[in-house]
């Protein structure tokens, strides 16, 4: 990796070195265990947003306050999405084949521009998202979900995130984007290494890059009823590699999000019976769930990227053009400033970050919305009994810089 080694001038905005060891890393060790930790630990260091290295030791802004977030989402003149002005890939400090670039660099798809370019590549997308949201999906899932239970069902016991959640959105994508259904698996694995990060990222962002490129030389062929052939006959006349790059975006994000918010449902409703007997009486739906998951733990908890777009003041302090900040979700939603008892339900409320905000927020939230309560309301209808098979303090998870995933839920049923 061709990154040169860091030094105080490198830190962004020259904001001072933290204590210790020096800046913060966002990967490693401490970071797969302990996030949480890690952004309190910052907030009470450095406020609202603090300095942080991210995978290869490159440096970056973490906006760890919940207005300073809405802030950069809903100012792109300010903050621009476009990695062409990021100073320390012009400079040279970072490599074409570091596994940052697979979530911060630039691509022709409609998340890497703003403005007129922006809204032509969104239009396409969201034209077609919407189309293909009322063309079954709910169905799809529903084969889906079934069929992933019936390998398990007599059983008795399952992990509901290898055997489920891990999965099941794939399964649903395949059918939207007109993809063979036995490609959903490795093209599910390629996704979260691309989201983890890591040596193998650059291999596997090439292996989902290919197959889409023969899905588009097909469907271009073949034409059906599916977002593929929507983004291909679309007005806007997208070009080739447009259509490729818009595919591996709303496949990555759309699978990577739904499979871990899923999961966090599914955890959610298991380790809290009152949230579990709800749904099973008819007195909530699985939206609330979903609403308190999103504030809680989001299944993006920290979103690349922006950039600087001049030298500027963000939460007291001295960001500088071409500077990359990335945007903690997650401790955006557990501000203090804005929920000062994070033990107090917020459910009701649609105002928290994990769907992004802005020109750039999530165009696919009906999908996933559709995927996740299509998903519980089949499986709690299929296993009758359903409960957690260890304590629920025996449960884990393992982080990313980007997201933090569910390692495993087991659990048990009638059968």
């Amino acid at each position: 990796m061709n990154v040169q080694p860091l030094n105080d001038s490198d830190v962004p905005g020259g904001c001072p070195v933290a204590h210790g060891d020096g800046i913060t890393r966002l990967y490693g060790p401490e970071s797969a265990t302990d996030p949480h930790g890690i952004y309190a630990r910052l907030r009470k260091e450095y406020g609202a947003v603090a300095p942080v290295l991210l995978e290869g030791d490159v440096p970056a802004w973490l906006v760890l306050g919940y207005r300073e977030n809405r802030r950069v989402l809903d100012n792109p003149l300010q903050f621009s999405r476009d990695s062409r002005i990021w100073r320390d890939w012009n400079e040279g400090r970072v490599s074409a084949t570091s596994p940052l670039i697979q979530m911060v660099g630039w691509r022709p798809d409609c998340v890497s521009q703003d403005g007129e370019p922006h809204r032509r590549l969104r239009g396409a997308v969201t034209d077609n998202l919407q189309a293909v949201s009322g063309r079954g999906i709910r169905r799809h899932v529903t084969h889906f979900a079934n069929k992933q239970i019936d390998a398990f069902a007599g059983e008795g016991r399952a992990d509901l995130v290898a055997d489920f959640a891990e999965h099941l959105p794939m399964l649903a994508l395949t059918r939207v984007l007109g993809l063979a259904q036995a490609e959903g698996r490795t093209l599910a694995e390629s996704c979260a290494q691309v989201i983890k990060g890591g040596a193998d990222a650059l291999e596997h962002n090439d292996r989902i890059v290919g197959i889409l490129t023969e899905l588009a030389e097909r469907k271009r062929v073949e034409p059906g009823s599916d977002f593929t052939t929507g983004l291909i006959g679309h007005h806007s006349g997208l070009d080739e590699d447009e259509i490729v790059q818009h595919l591996r975006l709303v496949l990555i994000t759309a699978h990577t999000t739904t499979s871990n918010l899923l999961a966090r449902v599914l955890q959610l409703i298991l380790t809290d019976t009152s949230w579990l007997s709800g749904l099973v009486s008819g007195q909530l739906n699985v939206s609330g769930v979903v609403e308190e998951v999103m504030w809680n733990t989001p299944p993006l908890a920290v979103l690349p990227g922006r950039f600087a777009t001049a030298d500027l003041e963000l939460g007291g302090c001295p960001v500088k053009e071409g500077d990359l900040l990335v945007l903690g979700l997650a401790a955006g939603n557990l501000d203090p400033e804005i929920r000062p008892d994070a033990a107090v339900s917020v459910q009701g409320n649609q105002s928290h970050l994990a769907f992004s905000g802005g020109p750039h927020e999530c165009p696919g939230q009906n999908i996933g919305q559709a995927i996740i309560e299509t998903a519980v309301d089949v499986l709690l209808h299929r296993l009758p009994g359903l409960r957690l098979s260890v304590p629920p303090g025996d449960l884990t998870s393992t982080a990313s810089t980007w997201e933090s995933r569910l390692d495993s839920l087991p659990v048990e049923f009638a059968v």
